[in-house]
């Protein structure tokens, strides 16, 4: 049997029969054949003369593997291993794989050692692993042969022998892979080891890498072409690299592009990236940004990791295409989940800037670490910046200093200056001025600007049921079996007749065949026929159809009023169907009267029967009172009784029951149960209601992955509630990746769909260039339809729009008419809005009481800002009575709040009993809060406190602390207190120099009023510098001198000025040898002369005066007041320069530039900011 068996099977003298094949198997192998056992099972393996059938497959694997077959060991080890016919099991696996190998399987021995590769049904053993491909490949398996190459190459299970991995590749070239071609030129291109491979790595990639070979670039090119020219696509890839870069060829640009193209069009996605090189750099084709673009866009597509870099950057920098900065990013962050570690820098700059996403400094943080852990060195300059900085992470400047320092060496520039300047300050590491010097000149060198000037500073600081139809089928397939359709009417025609049989209307019925096309062709107008036939013989089926008929119009004119008739006579009858079909037709009305009582009786009668769609009617009609009286316990029921028969409407509304508590107690738990019920039937609301359930937690756990989910399949089905929220969690990224453009997507949709919420937030969108380009007329159009069809925020926006005219022409009128609408709707910040529009008068007429009115709302409702007005009402009498006890009050609250204007105004009030008792404790106490929010006007107040001890104790210290603090944010009064202290030694030392200056301020920044109250004092100074000046104080000279100069009154006496210069020049004061030299220059108080200009000037250059220097280095330059000497005027200006004078700077780079009257290289290098 068995022979015969392989006889029909191969065609070995008889025609090939697999189905003969197959029986004579099977006898065979329950006769215990071994080998029938295999190839039966082979038969069913393969459904070859059988159908398909892997658990018989299985079993006979099974029989013969125990009957020590060992082909069969080998496939029934594939059965456990892949779950084929089995459940699958890896021990069984291996335990078979073993056995056909040690019984020199040379498959199993394969298999066997993939198993110990993998631990796959045993531990991980790579020493059996290479035991096993080498028993193999000793046997001719070619994989082994290639896998045993690969151990020799890696040392895996064995010593590292390259040339023994060298001859097993080629033992499986010489056996005939054309792909070892491939793989043989690798060898010889490289001549050492691998390093890459695009696809398998065939033999021939071991001659690439001269793995065990000499390097051999000619082979190696000739073996690519010869493998290209057999088709193998990664070879004609490799053969295009040979031609770029002349690797055992002349190089040939055309060719290679030529040889990319190939290859891309054979799909290797490498050569697609190399394309758009070629078109980018003008390599083998003309140039073509747009080109290139469509390339590194094919590879990105294709996953070239690459491409997606580049593809990033020329999205970034609009190259090839329009700039897109989302696109930029996604791209970017596609390439560094990839392992492009330079995108993970970039992608760190876009979260740090805000580009093409949010900006979110913590990520950036986290993915600058990410890049430095790979090596990228921008992102050591960047991530020490942060640290520095404090931006997504603590400040922490050691560690800034640490990757300052690791970046530096690694050549980074930036970083040089900056740890340069960690060196100078003393940030993360000791102060170190050499080190600092050296990092500066580094960074100079490597070209960083910044470092320029800082070295400079350096140096200068050195710091259905199927339908049920046999009975009929019968009588129609023994017509359709002879042939003869007309027999089943004949058939028919004696059974309603009773002619030769007694009269059988049911076996005359044959309408239904005739309505389905069963049997016989379809027939409306004969089935429309039978049906009224039996109908009229009181058929009651046939008087349902025939009702349908009627209603439908099918078969005949659409007569609604005899259908009525037809479903009336069957439900007479107890027809089911028929009794629902009334029902509706009562409750519908039509061409009849409505009736609801008559449909609830016929609900219910049929609700009663079981018929479950009679019972979701009857439980609504209860529920609404049609018909009956209203009665929620039964509707309940009957909902109840439907949901539980399937009906997605009656789950639903019993959901609805049970969540809002109506009919019964409210139970979120069933409510989420009968939602999810409904919602795993398509319905829709059940899927929003589902979705909210699961994002609040309500019946359930929280759980947004699901909310997310269900949302989107409402969202899917066209429920707008749905794409609203379903654009939220794409807006916050809720269990997705945040995604504007999809939140704007689903926003638009919802809003074109009337949505008011989301035409708001579709407005808001728009507004803020959120997932689309920011158009502020589609976002005021967008504000506009949510406005008019009632949305309050909207309203409140819409009005904003209007009023600075944004997307429309600024219109105070409607501003107002919007504002008035929203605060009417309860909206506090536009009750506040319309309150200022009726104080000032914009876009109506002024009047105070109804601000006041507004202003009382809004503060009642929360809104601080509103309190504070409501109190400035209260307290002057605007819009109402004044009343200092309810201007205190609301004074107090908006303080409360943190209103930085009311902590002060209640301070005032207290201190002086305004409103409520005089109390200096409570006004210390808030003037020392609104301090210390930075408001000036109670920073001078707390000084004063302070200063004369009112509400606390005296203390000079904080009252100039407190005096200092409101100068210096320019409060005039607080200038002249200031002034005072130093004057008089207050709280600080005695400082004349700062007591004038500070007056000075003070009548700089109020004019006359300031210049009168400070008079006094002023005079008071002029006094004590003219008193030091008389003795000799060579300070008070110059500034007695500069007092005489600079003052604009009747005092003012140039020539007092001028002598004062002059006693000061004898006694060395080197700001008196410049100013004296001025004069002489220009003529001022004393004859002009360049001669004594330039000697004084000379003085002071020569005791360090900088801008005498620069004026110096000018006189030698023009020759005025002595010769022309370029190379002195340069030493002087080099001097003013490296003491820091710009304009000396700005000279001398002009002279490095255009080499002016100087040899550049005759003179000390000297680095300036570019």
């Amino acid at each position: 049997m068995f022979n015969l068996a392989n006889k029909y099977r191969d065609e070995e003298g008889a025609k090939k029969n697999l189905e003969k094949a197959f029986y004579l198997y099977q006898n065979a192998a329950e006769k215990n054949h071994i080998e029938a056992m295999f190839n039966l099972a082979k038969r069913y393996y393969n459904g070859e003369g059988t159908e398909k059938n892997l658990e018989k497959a299985f079993h006979w694997y099974q029989k013969a593997a125990e009957n020590g077959y060992e082909k069969a060991m080998n496939k029934l080890a594939i059965c456990y291993y892949n779950g084929e016919g089995t459940e699958k099991n890896l021990e069984k696996a291996f335990h078979w794989f073993q056995k056909a190998a040690e019984k020199n399987h040379i498959k199993a021995m394969f298999n066997l050692a993939i198993c110990y590769e993998n631990g796959k049904g045993t531990k991980r053993n790579l020493e059996k692993v290479f035991h096993w491909y080498q028993k193999a490949a000793e046997n001719g398996n070619e994989d082994a042969m290639f896998n045993l190459a690969i151990c020799y190459r890696n040392g895996e299970g064995t010593i590292k022998n390259l040339k023994k991995a060298f001859y097993w590749y080629q033992k499986e070239a010489e056996n005939g892979v054309k792909e070892a071609m491939f793989n043989l030129a690798i060898c010889y291109e490289n001549g050492k080891g691998m390093e890459k491979d695009l696809g398998k790595p065939f033999i021939a990639n071991r001659y690439y890498n001269g793995e065990g070979i000499e390097k051999n670039l000619e082979k190696a090119f000739h073996l690519y072409q010869k493998a290209a020219e057999n088709g193998i696509k990664e070879a004609i890839f490799n053969l295009a690299i040979c031609y770029k870069n002349g690797k055992g060829t002349e190089i040939n640009l055309e060719k290679a592009f030529h040889l990319y193209q190939k290859a891309a069009e054979n799909g290797v996605k490498e050569a697609m990236f190399n394309l758009a090189i070629c078109y980018e750099n003008e390599e083998g084709t003309k140039k073509d940004l747009e080109q290139a673009f469509y390339c590194y866009q094919k590879a990105a597509e294709n996953g070239v990791k690459e491409a997606m870099f580049n593809l990033a950057s020329w999205y970034y920098n609009g190259k090839g295409t329009e700039k897109n900065l989302k696109k930029a990013f996604h791209l970017y962050q596609k390439a560094a989940e990839n392992g492009i570690k330079e995108a993970m820098n970039n992608l760190a700059n876009r979260y740090y800037n805000g580009e093409g996403t949010e900006k979110n400094l913590k990520k950036a943080f986290i993915l600058y670490q990410k890049a430095v852990e790979n090596g990228v060195k921008e992102a050591m300059f960047n991530l020490a910046n942060k640290y520095r900085n404090g931006k997504g992470t603590e400040i922490n400047l050691e560690k800034a200093f640490y990757w300052y320092q690791k970046a530096a060496e690694s050549g980074d520039k930036e970083s040089m200056n900056s740890l340069a300047i960690c060196y100078i300050n003393g940030e993360g590491t000791e102060k170190n001025l050499e080190k600092a010097l050296y990092w500066f000149q580094k960074a100079v060198e490597n070209g960083n600007k910044d470092a320029m000037l800082n070295l400079t500073i350096c140096y200068r600081n050195l710091k259905e049921t199927e339908k049920n139809s046999k009975k009929a089928f019968q009588l129609y397939q023994k017509a359709t079996e002879n042939g003869v359709k007309e027999a089943m009417n004949s058939l028919a025609i004696c059974y309603e007749k009773g002619k030769g049989t007694e009269n059988n209307l049911e076996k005359a019925f044959i309408a239904i065949c005739y309505e389905n096309g069963k049997g016989t062709e379809k027939n409306l107008e004969k089935a429309f026929y039978w049906y009224q036939k039996a109908a009229e013989n009181d058929h009651i089926k046939a008087m349902f159809n025939l009702a349908n008929s009627y209603k439908n119009g099918k078969e005949t004119e659409k007569n609604l009023e005899k259908a009525f008739y037809w479903f009336q006579k069957a439900a007479e009858e107890d027809h089911i169907k028929a009794m629902f079909n009334l029902a509706i037709c009562y409750e519908n009305g039509g061409e009849m009267e409505k009736n609801l009582e008559k449909a609830f009786y016929w609900h219910q009668k049929t609700a009663e029967k079981d018929y479950i769609k009679a019972m979701f009617n009857l439980a609504s009609m209860y529920y609404n009172g049609e018909g009956t009286e209203n009665n929620l316990e039964k509707a309940l029921y009957w909902y109840q009784k439907a949901a539980e028969n399937g009906v997605k409407e009656a789950m639903y509304n019993l959901a609805n029951s049970y969540e809002n508590g109506k009919v019964t107690e409210k139970n979120s738990e069933k409510a989420f149960y009968w939602y999810q019920n409904a919602a795993e039937k398509d319905h829709i609301k059940a899927m929003f209601n589902l979705a909210s359930m699961y994002y609040n937690g309500e019946g359930t756990e929280k759980n947004l992955d699901k909310a997310f989910y269900w949302y989107q399949k409402a969202a899917e089905n066209d429920f707008t509630d749905a794409m609203n929220n379903l654009a939220i969690c794409y807006e916050n990224g809720e269990k997705t990746e945040k995604n504007l453009e999809k939140a704007f997507f689903w926003y638009q949709k919802a809003a074109k769909k009337d949505h008011i919420k989301a035409m708001n937030n579709l407005a808001i969108f728009y507004k803020n260039g959120k997932g689309i380009e920011k158009n502020l007329e589609k976002a005021f159009y967008w504000y506009q339809k949510a406005a008019e069809n009632g949305f309050t925020d909207a309203m409140f926006n819409l009005a904003i729009f209007y009023e600075i005219g944004h997307g429309t022409k600024e219109n105070l009128e409607k501003a107002f008419y919007w504002y008035q609408k929203a605060a009417e709707n309860g909206f506090t910040d536009a009750m506040f809005n319309l309150a200022i529009f009726y104080e000032i008068g914009h876009g109506t007429k002024e009047n105070l009481e109804k601000a006041f009115y507004w202003y009382q709302k809004a503060a009642e409702n929360g809104f601080t800002d509103a309190m504070f007005n409501l109190a400035i009402f209260y307290e002057i009498g605007h819009g109402t009575k004044e009343n200092l006890e309810k201007a205190f009050y609301w004074y107090q609250k908006a303080a409360e709040n943190g209103h930085e204007v009311a902590i002060y105004k209640l301070a005032i009030f207290y201190e002086i009993g305004e409103g409520t008792k005089k109390n200096l404790e409570k006004a210390f106490y808030w003037y020392q809060k609104a301090a210390e929010n930075g408001f000036e006007y109670a920073m001078n107040e707390l000084a004063n406190s302070y200063e004369n001890g009112k509400g606390t104790e005296m203390n000079l210290k904080k009252a100039f602390f407190w005096y200092q603090k409101a100068a210096e944010k320019d409060h005039i009064i607080a200038m002249n207190n200031l002034a005072i202290f130093y004057k008089n030694g207050k709280g600080i030392e005695k400082n004349l120099e700062k007591a004038f200056y500070w007056y000075q301020k003070a009548a700089e920044k109020d004019h006359i009023k300031a210049m009168k109250k400070t008079e006094k004092n002023l005079e008071e100074v002029f006094h004590l510098y003219k008193k030091a000046a008389e003795n000799g104080i060579k300070e008070a000279m110059n500034n007695l001198a500069n007092w005489y100069y600079s003052r604009e009154d009747t005092e003012k006496n140039l020539r007092n000025a001028f002598i004062l210069y002059k006693i000061e020049v004898k006694n060395g004061v080197k700001e008196t040898m410049f100013n004296l030299a001025n004069k002489y220059r220009i003529g001022k108080e004393v004859e002009k002369n360049l001669e004594k200009a330039f000697y004084w000037y000379q003085k002071a250059a020569e005791n360090g005066f900088k801008d005498a220097m620069f004026n110096l280095a000018n006189c030698y330059y023009d020759g005025k007041g002595t010769r022309r000497d370029f190379e002195v005027a340069f030493y002087w200006y080099q001097e003013a320069a490296e003491n820091g004078d710009e304009r000396a700077m700005d000279i001398l780079a002009n002279i490095y530039i255009d080499k002016k009257e100087i040899d550049k290289n005759s003179v000390k290098p000297f680095c300036l900011l570019q």
